[in-house]
């Protein structure tokens, strides 16, 4: 079944429970195979360019083991995140040791926490996206929901989107430029909402406003429970994870713009409006997050059915690399403002 192969997900939690087990070079290996094995195996291994035909996406539309095995990262994401609460408090760990561990969990929390999170966000019901919004608070990162749906995938590819990344922008300055004006958003967004309902903003139906006590009471918890140190680690990994998702969101629409007529308004997003990647490794590790393009295109289409089309922009190689690539902003800046240039 086509389903099978995102189960290849799992390697994840198994390179990092490698990490949380091992001492030395050891506690580095998840961030050894996302950024450098994966990206090593995608200069080799032929891009998937195929969709599937009409009839196939019916059937895949109706096969519930693409859901299923999102609810499963929930467990995966919970009892690891209990473990590492564990696994960093073992003595004698040097500075290394404990980078490792912190950032090994904070790939999880970008790859599982936010990235399936965020896809189970976009679901038209609440069950998923319940799941989704606690996938999201073990990452400290539960504003992305109202912002995201709510002002990203409405302004993208326009100067009103946080994140947006506009040409020539330096990645360091976008990761705090996109993080805090999309925070920002997120309660102007929910805010706006209550106002239109005739409710005080500090309602319980203000999704900020719930989210806030939960992130409150999730650090309150950790730091009474195992203590400060702890909570600084979690803190690590969570900053981590919310980085490795500042840094998807600078590549996927790195200086792309939609056009504007003379009455200010901007034309619908279109294909065109964000970078793709076929590249397989790292786009079935990311339930196809990387055929970016057609997710903006269609919000609420699954991961298991987003095409790829001739229209849409191509990154030279996977997100994973891509993302290696953009902490060079000088090579970034040659690669990528040529790809413009020929766009336009």
């Amino acid at each position: 079944m086509k389903a099978f192969k995102y189960f290849s997900i799992l390697i994840l939690p198994i390179v990092v429970y490698i990490s949380f087990t091992s001492k030395g070079w050891l506690t580095h290996l998840p961030a050894i195979v996302f950024f450098g094995l994966v990206p090593f195996l995608e200069f080799f291994i032929k891009p998937n360019k195929e969709n599937f035909t009409k009839d196939q996406e019916k059937i895949e539309k109706e096969n519930k083991l693409y859901t299923y095995l999102l609810y499963l990262t929930l467990p995966i994401q919970i009892i690891f995140l209990i473990f590492f609460f564990y696994i960093i408090q073992e003595p004698n760990l040097t500075g290394g040791e404990l980078a490792g561990r912190i950032f090994g969990m904070g790939i999880m929390c970008g790859v599982i926490g936010i990235n399936v999170g965020h896809e189970l966000g976009h679901r038209n019901n609440r069950f998923d996206e319940l799941i989704g919004e606690i996938l999201l608070l073990t990452s400290l990162n539960t504003h992305f929901l109202p912002y995201h749906n709510g002002g990203h995938h409405y302004n993208v590819a326009t100067p009103k989107d946080a994140a947006t990344a506009r040409k020539n922008e330096w990645i360091f300055f976008f990761w705090i430029r996109s993080h805090f004006t999309s925070y920002i958003q997120a309660w102007k967004l929910e805010n706006k909402r209550m106002k239109e309902a005739n409710r005080y903003w500090f309602h319980h139906q203000n999704r900020m406003v719930i989210y806030t006590i939960c992130n409150i009471i999730l650090l309150t918890s950790i730091y009474f429970i195992f203590g400060q140190f702890v909570l600084l680690a979690f803190l690590g990994a969570a900053i981590s994870g919310i980085i490795l998702l500042e840094t998807v969101n600078y590549i996927e629409h790195y200086g792309l713009l939609r056009k504007q007529n003379d009455h200010g308004r901007y034309e619908r997003v279109k294909r065109n409006h964000s970078w793709n990647s076929d590249h397989q490794v790292g786009q079935v590790l990311l339930f196809n997050l990387s055929r970016h393009s057609d997710h903006h295109y269609n919000g609420s289409k699954h991961y298991q059915l987003l095409k790829t089309l001739p229209e849409s922009p191509q990154m030279p190689t996977g997100y994973p690399g891509m993302m290696l690539l953009s902490l060079f902003p000088p090579i970034w800046f040659w690669v990528m403002n040529k790809k413009l240039k020929n766009l336009s």
